[in-house]
């Protein structure tokens, strides 16, 4: 087990899932979306990018695999970003034991770090919220429900609450305000958009960038983005939690070809310098005694 615990939240590996839990003062993204586990064949790689201050943890996922990072579509502030995790300047060698121990497992385990054709994570939570601007939107595995407040256009608010059963929704469309120009939660139907514009679309929430809250909207995207037609037999049924999924069944889509195999002298000798360089740590105070002992024995255990 490598785990690492900072103001920011945590991360620990288990050899089989990174287990991310955020901390009480993040994103609201990061909030709403809370405990969750990143199975390593939803992986592509880890970095620690030191600065003067710590540093920052990165999980790259592989393309395709995150209904999140999907529907966000590169749009994410770092600070709403899960896969990221600032770390304080005392936690350096155990942000980079953690970094050591995913990368020699993903390789060990020749995990391929191409696209996948399947959501490998099961998303947001049920059921979840967000939104803002002129309104609200919630989804509850079912029907996606989109509530006015007082500043939304008056035909929105004549027309009443809308609801969406997702069997009726063929897309999901989610852009954060961007300066001056707003943003938009929108739903697509069969029927078409009542208009181009967010702000008179029924279907559609109008999102104004005042709050950071409106960022959690991407959650909702995200939960009906698993359950569209084109993705709910990949994922298979709604969960409880946003906890990684059983392995999907076979797809015709021919297989990502593997990483070669890292050749068993060559593991020997990383694990070797992994200990010295542990020891290292160890001596040099940034590693506890408790911290050692649990990174030694995980070592040990792969020769």
């Amino acid at each position: 087990m490598a785990d690492i615990i900072t103001r920011d939240g945590s991360w620990s590996f288990d050899g089989d899932a990174v287990r991310i839990v955020p901390g009480s003062k993040v994103h609201p993204v990061r909030q709403d979306l809370g405990e969750f586990a990143v199975p390593l064949r939803a992986l592509a790689g880890i970095s620690f990018e030191p600065d003067r201050k710590g540093g920052r943890l990165r999980l790259r996922l592989r393309t395709g695999a995150c209904p999140v990072l999907r529907a966000a579509d590169g749009r994410l502030k770092d600070a709403s970003d899960p896969y990221q995790l600032t770390v304080e300047k005392d936690r350096r060698g155990v942000a980079e034991y953690l970094v050591d121990e995913v990368r020699n497992t993903l390789l060990i385990e020749q995990v391929p770090d191409g696209p996948v054709d399947r959501f490998l994570l099961a998303g947001p939570s049920l059921p979840v919220s967000g939104g803002g601007g002129d309104g609200t939107a919630s989804f509850d595995g079912e029907t996606v429900r989109l509530t006015w407040n007082w500043k939304a256009e008056q035909s929105k608010v004549s027309g009443g609450a809308v609801a969406l059963p997702v069997s009726e929704v063929t897309g999901v469309h989610w852009l954060p305000a961007l300066g001056l120009e707003n943003g938009w939660l929108r739903f697509e139907t069969g029927s078409g958009s009542a208009s181009a514009l967010a702000k008179f679309d029924p279907h559609a929430l109008d999102l104004w960038g005042l709050s950071r809250k409106e960022y959690s909207a991407v959650l909702v995207a995200a939960a009906v983005l698993v359950r569209l037609p084109d993705t709910r037999a990949a994922v298979g049924p709604a969960p409880s939690g946003p906890a990684a999924l059983p392995p999907p069944p076979a797809s015709s889509a021919p297989p990502v070809p593997p990483v070669p195999p890292v050749p068993p002298a060559d593991d020997h000798d990383v694990l070797l310098r992994r200990l010295r360089e542990l020891g290292e740590l160890h001596q040099a105070g940034i590693l506890t005694d408790d911290e050692f002992s649990t990174a030694k024995q995980a070592v040990l255990k792969r020769l």
